[in-house]
Protein backbone atom coordinates (compact mmCIF):
# COMPACT_ATOMS: atom_id res chain seq x y z
CA UNK A 1 0.00 0.00 0.00
CA UNK A 2 1.41 3.42 -0.97
CA UNK A 3 1.37 5.76 2.01
CA UNK A 4 2.60 9.31 2.47
CA UNK A 5 2.88 10.94 5.86
CA UNK A 6 3.06 14.73 5.73
CA UNK A 7 5.12 16.27 8.49
CA UNK A 8 6.41 19.72 9.34
CA UNK A 9 10.10 20.28 10.13
CA UNK A 10 12.02 23.57 10.04
CA UNK A 11 9.15 25.13 8.03
CA UNK A 12 9.59 22.48 5.32
CA UNK A 13 6.85 20.12 4.22
CA UNK A 14 8.16 16.65 3.52
CA UNK A 15 7.02 13.09 3.65
CA UNK A 16 7.90 9.43 3.54
CA UNK A 17 7.32 7.01 0.71
CA UNK A 18 8.24 3.38 1.35
CA UNK A 19 10.43 4.55 4.25
CA UNK A 20 12.38 7.11 2.19
CA UNK A 21 12.25 10.77 3.29
CA UNK A 22 11.60 13.24 0.51
CA UNK A 23 11.63 17.06 0.39
CA UNK A 24 10.28 19.69 -2.01
CA UNK A 25 12.62 21.08 -4.71
CA UNK A 26 15.21 23.57 -3.37
CA UNK A 27 13.52 26.59 -4.98
CA UNK A 28 10.20 25.70 -3.35
CA UNK A 29 11.92 25.42 0.06
CA UNK A 30 13.51 28.87 -0.42
CA UNK A 31 10.14 30.35 -1.42
CA UNK A 32 8.75 28.92 1.80
CA UNK A 33 11.35 30.83 3.81
CA UNK A 34 14.20 28.34 4.15
CA UNK A 35 17.71 29.82 3.92
CA UNK A 36 19.59 28.58 0.77
CA UNK A 37 22.31 27.01 2.93
CA UNK A 38 19.66 25.14 4.97
CA UNK A 39 17.94 23.45 2.05
CA UNK A 40 17.46 19.71 2.56
CA UNK A 41 17.54 17.15 -0.26
CA UNK A 42 15.41 14.08 -0.64
CA UNK A 43 17.20 11.04 0.70
CA UNK A 44 19.68 9.71 -1.85
CA UNK A 45 20.41 13.13 -3.39
CA UNK A 46 23.20 15.57 -2.54
CA UNK A 47 23.18 19.34 -2.24
CA UNK A 48 25.35 21.57 -4.44
CA UNK A 49 25.20 25.24 -5.44
CA UNK A 50 24.92 26.18 -9.10
CA UNK A 51 27.93 28.29 -10.01
CA UNK A 52 25.91 30.42 -12.44
CA UNK A 53 23.33 31.80 -10.01
CA UNK A 54 24.25 30.56 -6.54
CA UNK A 55 21.01 28.60 -6.17
CA UNK A 56 21.05 25.19 -4.49
CA UNK A 57 20.30 22.02 -6.44
CA UNK A 58 19.74 18.42 -5.39
CA UNK A 59 21.55 15.97 -7.64
CA UNK A 60 22.56 12.33 -7.70
CA UNK A 61 25.86 11.66 -5.88
CA UNK A 62 27.28 10.21 -9.10
CA UNK A 63 26.81 13.62 -10.78
CA UNK A 64 28.44 15.77 -8.08
CA UNK A 65 32.06 15.25 -9.10
CA UNK A 66 31.33 15.89 -12.77
CA UNK A 67 29.39 19.10 -12.05
CA UNK A 68 32.13 20.47 -9.79
CA UNK A 69 34.93 19.42 -12.13
CA UNK A 70 33.26 21.19 -15.07
CA UNK A 71 32.64 24.34 -13.07
CA UNK A 72 28.86 24.00 -13.08
CA UNK A 73 28.51 23.65 -9.33
CA UNK A 74 30.19 24.31 -5.99
CA UNK A 75 30.18 21.74 -3.24
CA UNK A 76 28.29 23.06 -0.21
CA UNK A 77 30.09 22.83 3.11
CA UNK A 78 28.64 23.18 6.61
CA UNK A 79 28.78 26.63 8.16
CA UNK A 80 31.39 27.37 10.79
CA UNK A 81 30.79 26.37 14.40
CA UNK A 82 33.79 28.42 15.61
CA UNK A 83 35.19 25.73 17.90
CA UNK A 84 38.54 27.47 18.24
CA UNK A 85 39.65 25.32 21.18
CA UNK A 86 39.97 22.27 18.93
CA UNK A 87 42.74 23.95 16.96
CA UNK A 88 45.20 24.24 19.83
CA UNK A 89 44.51 20.73 21.12
CA UNK A 90 45.02 18.71 17.95
CA UNK A 91 47.64 20.49 15.85
CA UNK A 92 51.07 20.12 17.44
CA UNK A 93 53.09 23.24 18.19
CA UNK A 94 56.83 23.29 17.55
CA UNK A 95 59.63 24.50 19.81
CA UNK A 96 60.22 27.90 18.22
CA UNK A 97 58.73 31.19 19.37
CA UNK A 98 56.75 32.84 16.57
CA UNK A 99 56.16 36.44 15.57
CA UNK A 100 53.37 37.53 13.25
CA UNK A 101 52.47 40.53 11.11
CA UNK A 102 50.10 41.59 8.35
CA UNK A 103 52.01 42.16 5.11
CA UNK A 104 51.08 43.64 1.75
CA UNK A 105 52.34 41.34 -0.97
CA UNK A 106 49.96 41.72 -3.96
CA UNK A 107 47.75 44.68 -4.87
CA UNK A 108 44.92 44.90 -2.32
CA UNK A 109 45.89 41.62 -0.67
CA UNK A 110 47.31 41.67 2.85
CA UNK A 111 48.60 38.30 3.92
CA UNK A 112 49.31 36.99 7.39
CA UNK A 113 53.01 36.30 7.93
CA UNK A 114 54.13 33.97 10.71
CA UNK A 115 57.82 33.20 11.22
CA UNK A 116 60.28 32.12 13.90
CA UNK A 117 61.33 35.03 16.10
CA UNK A 118 64.96 33.90 16.09
CA UNK A 119 67.14 34.95 13.16
CA UNK A 120 68.02 32.18 10.76
CA UNK A 121 67.48 30.72 7.32
CA UNK A 122 64.14 28.97 7.11
CA UNK A 123 62.08 27.38 4.32
CA UNK A 124 59.13 29.40 3.08
CA UNK A 125 55.57 28.11 2.81
CA UNK A 126 52.58 29.64 1.03
CA UNK A 127 49.42 28.72 2.97
CA UNK A 128 46.08 28.94 1.15
CA UNK A 129 42.74 29.29 2.90
CA UNK A 130 39.50 27.38 2.40
CA UNK A 131 36.62 28.97 0.52
CA UNK A 132 35.74 30.94 3.67
CA UNK A 133 38.73 33.26 3.22
CA UNK A 134 41.69 34.19 5.40
CA UNK A 135 40.03 33.68 8.78
CA UNK A 136 41.33 33.11 12.30
CA UNK A 137 41.53 29.35 11.84
CA UNK A 138 43.99 29.70 8.95
CA UNK A 139 46.01 32.32 10.82
CA UNK A 140 46.34 29.94 13.76
CA UNK A 141 47.49 27.18 11.42
CA UNK A 142 50.14 29.55 9.99
CA UNK A 143 51.43 30.22 13.50
CA UNK A 144 51.56 26.53 14.36
CA UNK A 145 53.42 25.62 11.19
CA UNK A 146 55.86 28.51 11.68
CA UNK A 147 56.71 27.20 15.16
CA UNK A 148 58.28 24.17 13.47
CA UNK A 149 60.80 26.37 11.66
CA UNK A 150 59.10 27.89 8.58
CA UNK A 151 58.33 31.35 7.28
CA UNK A 152 54.63 30.99 6.49
CA UNK A 153 52.69 33.47 4.37
CA UNK A 154 48.95 32.81 4.60
CA UNK A 155 47.62 34.45 1.46
CA UNK A 156 44.35 36.31 1.02
CA UNK A 157 42.61 35.45 -2.25
CA UNK A 158 39.45 37.44 -1.42
CA UNK A 159 40.84 40.98 -0.97
CA UNK A 160 40.25 41.02 2.77
CA UNK A 161 36.74 39.55 2.73
CA UNK A 162 35.79 36.54 4.87
CA UNK A 163 32.63 34.42 4.73
CA UNK A 164 30.99 32.81 7.75
CA UNK A 165 28.10 31.08 5.95
CA UNK A 166 28.11 28.83 2.91
CA UNK A 167 26.20 31.43 0.91
CA UNK A 168 28.72 34.17 1.76
CA UNK A 169 31.62 31.88 0.87
CA UNK A 170 29.98 30.95 -2.42
CA UNK A 171 29.57 34.61 -3.34
CA UNK A 172 33.19 35.36 -2.51
CA UNK A 173 34.50 32.42 -4.47
CA UNK A 174 32.49 33.37 -7.54
CA UNK A 175 33.68 37.00 -7.41
CA UNK A 176 37.19 36.21 -8.66
CA UNK A 177 38.84 34.50 -11.61
CA UNK A 178 41.44 31.75 -11.45
CA UNK A 179 43.96 34.00 -13.20
CA UNK A 180 43.67 36.45 -10.26
CA UNK A 181 44.36 33.72 -7.74
CA UNK A 182 47.32 32.37 -9.69
CA UNK A 183 48.84 35.85 -9.93
CA UNK A 184 48.19 36.39 -6.23
CA UNK A 185 49.94 33.16 -5.17
CA UNK A 186 52.89 33.78 -7.45
CA UNK A 187 53.22 37.22 -5.89
CA UNK A 188 53.31 35.52 -2.48
CA UNK A 189 56.23 33.31 -3.51
CA UNK A 190 58.05 36.38 -4.88
CA UNK A 191 57.44 38.22 -1.60
CA UNK A 192 58.95 35.37 0.38
CA UNK A 193 61.96 35.12 -1.92
CA UNK A 194 62.63 38.86 -1.96
CA UNK A 195 62.07 39.53 1.74
CA UNK A 196 63.05 36.34 3.54
CA UNK A 197 65.41 34.45 1.20
CA UNK A 198 63.94 31.04 2.03
CA UNK A 199 66.13 27.97 1.62
CA UNK A 200 63.23 26.25 -0.20
CA UNK A 201 59.54 26.79 -0.95
CA UNK A 202 56.41 24.77 -0.28
CA UNK A 203 52.65 25.26 -0.31
CA UNK A 204 49.68 23.92 1.61
CA UNK A 205 45.94 24.45 1.31
CA UNK A 206 42.64 23.00 2.46
CA UNK A 207 39.50 22.46 0.35
CA UNK A 208 39.40 25.39 -2.10
CA UNK A 209 42.95 26.11 -0.94
CA UNK A 210 43.97 22.51 -1.60
CA UNK A 211 43.02 22.91 -5.24
CA UNK A 212 44.88 26.22 -5.30
CA UNK A 213 47.97 24.58 -3.82
CA UNK A 214 47.96 22.25 -6.82
CA UNK A 215 47.33 25.17 -9.18
CA UNK A 216 50.34 26.98 -7.73
CA UNK A 217 52.43 23.88 -8.39
CA UNK A 218 51.29 23.85 -12.01
CA UNK A 219 52.10 27.54 -12.49
CA UNK A 220 55.32 28.09 -10.55
CA UNK A 221 58.56 26.23 -11.15
CA UNK A 222 60.21 27.47 -7.96
CA UNK A 223 58.31 25.16 -5.60
CA UNK A 224 59.91 22.27 -3.73
CA UNK A 225 56.94 20.61 -2.01
CA UNK A 226 53.13 20.67 -2.42
CA UNK A 227 50.49 19.66 0.14
CA UNK A 228 46.85 19.23 -0.91
CA UNK A 229 44.07 18.70 1.62
CA UNK A 230 40.97 17.45 -0.26
CA UNK A 231 41.31 19.98 -3.08
CA UNK A 232 40.10 19.68 -6.67
CA UNK A 233 42.52 17.58 -8.68
CA UNK A 234 44.10 17.49 -12.11
CA UNK A 235 44.73 14.01 -13.47
CA UNK A 236 46.07 14.89 -16.92
CA UNK A 237 49.64 13.58 -17.06
CA UNK A 238 50.84 16.30 -19.43
CA UNK A 239 49.75 18.96 -16.95
CA UNK A 240 51.12 17.11 -13.94
CA UNK A 241 54.49 16.64 -15.65
CA UNK A 242 55.11 20.35 -14.93
CA UNK A 243 55.74 19.31 -11.31
CA UNK A 244 59.22 18.07 -10.44
CA UNK A 245 58.96 17.83 -6.65
CA UNK A 246 57.09 15.67 -4.10
CA UNK A 247 53.34 15.94 -3.49
CA UNK A 248 51.39 15.03 -0.36
CA UNK A 249 47.65 14.47 -0.72
CA UNK A 250 45.14 14.15 2.14
CA UNK A 251 41.61 13.03 1.21
CA UNK A 252 38.33 11.71 2.65
CA UNK A 253 36.56 8.50 1.72
CA UNK A 254 33.07 10.04 1.93
CA UNK A 255 33.90 13.12 -0.16
CA UNK A 256 31.54 12.88 -3.14
CA UNK A 257 33.09 15.93 -4.82
CA UNK A 258 36.57 14.36 -4.81
CA UNK A 259 35.80 10.63 -4.49
CA UNK A 260 38.39 7.89 -3.96
CA UNK A 261 38.28 6.89 -7.64
CA UNK A 262 39.47 10.36 -8.65
CA UNK A 263 42.11 10.37 -5.92
CA UNK A 264 43.39 6.99 -7.09
CA UNK A 265 43.53 8.25 -10.67
CA UNK A 266 45.48 11.30 -9.47
CA UNK A 267 47.94 9.05 -7.65
CA UNK A 268 48.35 6.83 -10.71
CA UNK A 269 48.99 9.87 -12.91
CA UNK A 270 51.64 11.16 -10.51
CA UNK A 271 53.28 7.74 -10.50
CA UNK A 272 53.23 7.51 -14.28
CA UNK A 273 55.19 10.76 -14.69
CA UNK A 274 57.61 9.90 -11.90
CA UNK A 275 56.45 12.39 -9.26
CA UNK A 276 57.21 11.26 -5.72
CA UNK A 277 53.97 11.32 -3.74
CA UNK A 278 52.18 10.24 -0.61
CA UNK A 279 48.40 9.90 -0.91
CA UNK A 280 46.13 9.06 2.02
CA UNK A 281 42.36 8.53 1.89
CA UNK A 282 40.97 8.50 5.43
CA UNK A 283 38.05 6.08 5.80
CA UNK A 284 34.73 7.13 7.28
CA UNK A 285 35.30 10.90 7.11
CA UNK A 286 33.99 13.60 4.79
CA UNK A 287 35.24 16.66 2.97
CA UNK A 288 36.67 19.34 5.33
CA UNK A 289 37.30 16.81 8.12
CA UNK A 290 40.48 18.67 9.18
CA UNK A 291 38.71 21.98 9.86
CA UNK A 292 38.38 22.26 13.65
CA UNK A 293 35.64 24.89 13.38
CA UNK A 294 33.31 22.78 11.23
CA UNK A 295 30.83 20.04 12.08
CA UNK A 296 32.65 17.45 9.92
CA UNK A 297 35.76 17.74 12.06
CA UNK A 298 37.46 14.41 12.76
CA UNK A 299 40.14 14.95 15.44
CA UNK A 300 41.99 11.63 15.19
CA UNK A 301 42.31 11.78 11.42
CA UNK A 302 43.21 15.48 11.56
CA UNK A 303 45.99 14.83 14.05
CA UNK A 304 47.40 12.04 11.92
CA UNK A 305 47.23 14.16 8.77
CA UNK A 306 49.02 17.03 10.54
CA UNK A 307 51.84 14.73 11.58
CA UNK A 308 52.12 13.50 7.99
CA UNK A 309 52.26 17.13 6.87
CA UNK A 310 55.03 18.03 9.31
CA UNK A 311 57.08 14.98 8.33
CA UNK A 312 56.59 15.72 4.64
CA UNK A 313 57.81 19.31 4.95
CA UNK A 314 60.71 18.23 7.16
CA UNK A 315 61.81 15.65 4.58
CA UNK A 316 61.41 17.88 1.52
CA UNK A 317 62.10 21.45 2.60
CA UNK A 318 64.89 21.06 5.18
Amino acid sequence: MFMILSLILSSQTYGYSYGVAYFPPPLKQIQDGVEPSAVTCTEGLELVMKFSNGQPACVKPSSVEKMIDRGWAIHILPDHEQNSNNNSVIFAIGDLKVETSDVSYSGNSNGYLAKPAADGEYPGIVMIHEWWGLNDNIKQMAEKLASHGYVVLAVDLYDGQVGTTADEARQLRSSFEQSQWTENMNAATSYLEENHSPSSLGSIGWCFGGGQSLNLALNNKDMDATVIYYGQLVTDTEELSKISWPVLGIFAELDSGIPPDTVNEFESSLDSVGIQNGITIYPGVNHAFANPSGDRYAPDESKDAWQKTLSFFEDNLN
